[in-house]
């Protein structure tokens, strides 16, 4: 029996950890996770793939892979996309699935000035991997009792909002998303287990190097932020880009002194690609905080293939870097 509560108990511990939101670091390249304004926020249509690997080398490390496709309806001003990700935690294979729908209108205010609101839904189902806590073994050893129910056959199943707004020019970019409006139930069993509101705040400026009359640069560099809080929670991203067609560098600081540690969260390395229609990169994140000498760092690969339309229909664009 005491068997039985302990893993209960522990349970119970990673649905309340789990509340928080899965971690990208090229979250431009994963734009309809950022925010549902993202949706059509390209020249035509375009496919992104994400994969997420935490803490590589611990025994059960934290897996997230997202894949999207959107579209731009010129005619309507219209952004249409599909979001869905899955991520899986620890040897127990707790996870979630996520299945979204988006929406975004463009406005054009003033000149080069754009507006565009997003509105988002989302399926949302947690639960485990069926057997992989053997539940049956514990069950059987305890004294006879068998009315404890199986975890890894329950399943939480939800539905989910998300709304944002961007405001963005051919250079300058600014926007916020609040994601979780109905804040789904994720919990396995009667107790309340439910993912908290998510506050972000996101924007950079490009700058671009002058170049020859007849011969424009390709080579440009990009300030970027994003600041996000969930459930008491708070996270700042700081970084920059480099390109040089087809190359792009870039380096993130993450984390708040003091806040998360006296050194922050982390550092993030990326190197990548860029065509104009298809994108790959990679990112490394190298511990600083107090984990430092506990855990290691996370990789991330994220490709992007886009289906350009003709250049006479080309409107809508957002200026944000892809990685």
């Amino acid at each position: 029996m005491r068997k039985i509560i302990f893993y209960i108990l522990l349970i119970s511990t990673l649905e309340y950890v789990y509340c928080q939101d899965p971690q990208f670091s090229q979250f431009y390249s994963n734009p309809l996770y950022l925010a549902p304004s993202f949706a059509g926020a390209v020249e035509g249509s375009r496919i992104a793939l994400v994969y997420r690997n935490q803490w590589w080398e611990a025994t059960s490390p934290f897996r997230v892979y997202s894949v999207s496709y959107d579209h731009y309806f010129s005619t309507f001003n219209s952004g249409v996309g599909l979001l869905a990700y899955k991520d899986v935690a620890g040897s127990s294979g707790l996870g979630s699935l996520n299945v979204g729908l988006q929406y975004s209108y463009n406005f054009k205010v003033y000149n080069v000035v754009h507006i565009r609101p997003g509105l988002a839904f989302y399926y949302v189902e947690h639960g485990l991997s069926k057997g992989l806590l053997f539940i049956d073994d514990i069950i059987h050893e305890s004294d006879g009792y068998t009315g404890a129910p199986d975890p890894s056959s329950q399943r939480s199943r939800d539905i989910d909002v998300g709304t944002s707004a961007l405001v963005y020019t051919k250079k300058l970019w600014f926007g916020g998303a609040i994601d979780h409006l109905l804040t789904p139930s994720i919990s396995l069993y009667a107790s309340e287990s439910n993912i908290p509101i998510k506050f972000s705040i996101f924007g950079g400026y490009e700058f671009r190097r002058k170049g020859k009359l007849l011969k424009p640069s390709d080579e440009t560099m990009t300030f970027a932020f994003m600041y996000k809080q969930q459930q008491g929670i708070m996270q700042l991203d700081l970084g920059v880009y480099w390109y040089n067609y087809p190359l792009v560098l870039g380096l993130w600081y993450r984390g708040i002194p003091l806040v998360n540690s006296q050194r922050g969260d982390a550092m993030v390395f990326l190197v990548g690609i860029k065509t104009q229609q298809f994108n790959i990169g990679y990112s490394y994140d190298f511990t600083i905080s107090n984990l430092l000498s506990s855990v290691h760092g996370s990789h991330e690969v994220a490709m992007t293939y886009k289906f350009l339309l003709p250049e006479r229909k080309k409107k809508g664009t957002v200026p944000c870097p892809e990685f």
